[in-house]
C-alpha cells in the first residue's frame, strides 16, 4: 500500500476484541458483514464499498450492449489532455470498481505521485460520470488542507480520466491500530489522531460537504514516521449539501408546493435542498443512526469519528454483531460499553468526549469544531487553530428569523451559563474577533459568514444578522450577545438533563422579570399554547427548543424535527 487512494479491506472479524483484521498490501475477501448497498434512482445496484478485492487486476473493456456508447466515452470532462507528456505510470497500488491506482513520476521534477486511472468505458451511466466530476471538485475544494490528501491535477484522454494526487507511503490508520499493543493507542497519541480527523470534518462541513465514509481505512499516513501527519482520502461517497428551494418557501406554501410532485422528484428535491441525505451509505461499523433512518447530514461524520475514537482507546468496536442487520440494531438501540477493560483506567475526560460524539440524536451531538474545543483533544491545553463551526454560522443565520420573544428567551438562557461551559463558543468568538477587541464588528462578521460557503450571504443580509444579535444597539456584538445567538439548546438538555431543568427555570425567572410576561399581545401569543394569558415554565422550555412556535404549527421544515416541532 502507500497510495493516497486506499485499497480498502472488507471489514470483518469473528470477535469484538479487535478492529477489522487486515494486512497492508493484501486484498482479502470476507464472509462477514458486507459493504452497505443501496438501490440507485436509476434502478441499478450501487456498492458503497468503493474497492473490489479481486486478485485479478487485468483491465477489461466492457461490451457495449446494443451498440450504446458508455457515457464516459461521450463526455469531455474539461480536464487537461497532456497526461503522457507530464507523468509516467509505474507500480500498481490498488484498484476499485472503475479505476486503478498507480505510483506515478512527474517527468519535470521527478516527484512521486499517486495516479488514479479511471476507465471511461466503465462509466456506462451518467451517474458514474457525475461521481468522477464530483470527486475532482471535492479534492479541489479541500486543496491546501494539511490533513487531506493533496490534489495535483486531473487529466483525460479518449479512454481514461487520470486524477493525480499526493502519494502517502505510511499506510492506513487501521494498520497502525493493529500494530499497537492490544490494538489500542495511548490517550495522548489517540488525541493527536482524532484531532486531525476532526479538522478534516470541520473543513468539509464549512464547504457544505459531508464525507459520509469516515473509517480507519480512509485515513493514510504521509510517511512511515511515528509523527507523520494523517491524510483523509477516498471521497467517492462524499457529497455537497446545498441550500435549496425549500429553504426559501414560506411555510404556508410548502404543502401546496409539494402536493402535485411525483414522489421520486420530491425525494430528490428534498435531498438537494441542503438539509438531509435520504440514502444509506458508508460502512456498517461506522454508520450513524440517522443514516439508517435515511435523514442524515454533516453530523454523521462526527459519529463515525466517535466510533474510531472508541476503537483507538480500547481496541474494540462500540457496536458489533456477526451480521450487518445485527450491527444496525446495535447502533440504533444500544449504548457503548464503558465498563469493560480498559475503560476503568481511561480518563473521565476521554469518556466524556466519546459519549458526546456517540449521542444518537444528531441535534445533541457535538459538532466537529466543538469537539476540537473539548479539553481531552486540545493540543497541550491550547485550542489553537480552531476552525469556524458551520453550526455556529448557521445559528447566527437562524437567529435573525426568530421572533423577538424567542430572542429574549435565548438571551435569558445564555445569562445562566458559566464560562467553563462556553469554552467552545469562546473559541468561535475569538476566531471571528480577528483584532481581539472583545467585540465583533460588521467587517469581522462579514468575513466569518463568507466562510459559510454554501450560502454566500449578501452584505445586506450580514448587516441584518449583526443588528439582530446586537441587543444594546452599539453596532458591535459582544460575547454575551454572541452566546445568545449561537447556543446549542438541544445539547444543553441532552448532556445534563438535571442541569437543564435548573438552568431553564433560572432563565424563566429572569425572563419573567423583564416585564414581557403579562397581558397577551402578538409578541407573547405564539408561546402561550394553552391561551391562559401567560407563559408557563413548560411553554418557555418549548419556546427555547423550537426555532419558531408559530411556524411549527404550520409545517415541519425540510430539516424535519431539527428546527421545529408541532405543538
Amino acid at each position: 500500500m502507500g497510495s493516497c487512494f486506499s485499497t480498502t479491506k472488507v471489514s470483518g472479524s469473528n470477535s469484538n476484541n479487535t478492529p477489522p483484521a487486515a494486512v497492508s498490501g493484501q486484498r482479502k475477501e470476507s464472509n462477514k458483514p458486507a459493504p452497505i448497498t443501496t438501490k440507485n434512482q436509476d434502478g441499478s445496484n450501487h456498492n458503497q464499498q468503493k474497492t473490489q478485492h479481486k486478485k485479478d487486476s487485468k483491465q477489461t473493456k466492457p461490451k457495449r450492449q446494443g451498440g450504446i456508447i458508455p457515457c464516459g466515452k461521450k463526455t469531455d470532462f474539461g480536464y487537461d489532455k497532456d497526461f503522457d507528456k507530464r507523468y509516467t505510470i509505474g507500480k500498481l497500488l490498488g484498484h476499485g470498481q472503475f479505476g486503478y491506482t498507480y505510483v506515478g513520476v512527474d517527468k519535470f521534477n521527478g516527484d512521486r505521485v499517486a495516479v488514479k486511472k479511471i476507465d471511461k468505458n466503465k462509466m456506462v451511466l451518467p451517474i458514474a460520470v457525475e461521481d468522477v466530476k464530483r470527486e475532482v471538485k471535492i479534492l479541489q475544494a479541500l486543496a491546501g488542507h494539511e490533513n487531506v490528501v493533496q490534489f495535483h491535477n486531473a487529466f483525460e484522454d479518449d479512454s481514461y480520466v487520470y486524477i493525480v494526487m499526493e502519494l502517502c507511503e505510511g499506510g492506513e490508520l487501521l494498520d497502525r491500530i493493529l500494530s499497537k499493543k492490544d490494538s489500542r493507542y495511548s490517550e495522548k497519541d489517540a488525541a493527536v489522531v482524532v484531532r486531525q480527523m476532526l479538522k478534516v470534518a470541520a473543513e468539509c462541513h464549512l464547504h457544505g460537504l459531508v464525507h459520509r465514509d469516515m473509517k480507519p481505512e480512509n485515513f493514510l499516513f504521509k510517511s512511515p514516521k511515528l509523527d507523520s501527519p494523517l491524510k483523509a482520502t477516498d471521497f467517492g461517497l462524499s457529497d455537497f449539501i446545498r441550500p435549496g428551494l425549500l429553504n426559501f418557501l414560506p411555510a404556508i406554501r410548502f404543502n401546496k408546493f409539494c402536493g402535485g410532485m411525483p414522489k421520486s422528484y420530491m425525494r430528490t428535491l428534498l435531498t438537494e435542498s441542503g438539509k438531509k441525505f435520504l440514502d444509506i451509505v458508508g460502512s456498517a461499523y461506522y454508520v450513524a443512526p440517522e443514516v439508517l433512518k435515511r435523514k442524515s447530514g454533516a453530523e454523521s461524520d462526527v459519529w463515525s469519528i466517535g466510533v474510531i475514537t472508541y476503537i483507538l482507546l480500547c481496541g474494540r468496536r462500540p457496536f458489533w454483531d456477526k451480521t450487518e442487520d445485527g450491527i444496525f440494531k446495535e447502533v440504533l438501540r444500544n449504548k457503548p460499553d464503558f465498563h469493560r477493560k480498559p475503560w476503568p483506567t481511561i480518563s473521565n475526560s476521554a469518556k466524556d468526549f466519546v459519549r458526546k460524539l456517540l449521542v444518537k440524536d444528531p441535534r445533541a451531538r457535538l459538532t466537529a469544531a466543538q469537539a476540537l474545543s473539548h479539553p481531552w483533544v486540545r493540543e497541550g491545553g491550547d485550542a489553537s487553530d480552531i476552525p469556524l463551526d458551520i453550526s455556529v454560522l448557521c445559528n447566527m443565520r437562524q437567529f435573525v428569523k426568530y421572533s423577538r420573544l424567542k430572542q429574549f428567551a435565548l438571551r435569558a438562557l445564555a445569562s445562566t451559563i458559566g464560562a467553563e461551559e462556553l469554552a467552545d463558543l469562546r473559541d468561535q468568538f475569538d476566531a471571528i474577533d480577528k483584532d481581539k477587541s472583545g467585540a465583533i464588528s460588521l467587517e469581522e462578521m462579514r468575513q466569518a459568514l463568507a466562510k459559510d460557503l454554501p450560502w454566500k450571504l449578501k452584505e445586506s443580509r450580514v448587516l441584518e444578522i449583526l443588528q439582530a444579535m446586537d441587543s444594546n444597539t452599539d453596532g458591535l456584538v459582544d460575547f454575551s450577545e454572541f452566546v445568545a445567538a449561537t447556543l446549542h439548546v438541544n445539547q444543553l438538555e441532552e448532556h445534563n438533563s438535571e442541569m437543564w431543568q435548573q438552568r431553564s427555570q433560572a432563565a424563566f425567572e429572569k425572563f419573567d422579570h423583564t416585564g414581557l410576561k403579562g397581558s397577551i399581545d402578538p409578541l407573547l401569543e405564539e408561546a402561550d399554547i394553552d391561551k391562559d394569558g401567560k407563559i408557563s415554565l413548560s411553554e418557555f422550555r418549548k419556546l427555547l427548543r423550537n426555532a419558531s412556535m408559530s411556524s411549527s404549527r404550520n409545517v415541519t421544515s425540510p430539516r424535519g424535527h431539527r428546527n421545529s416541532r408541532k405543538m
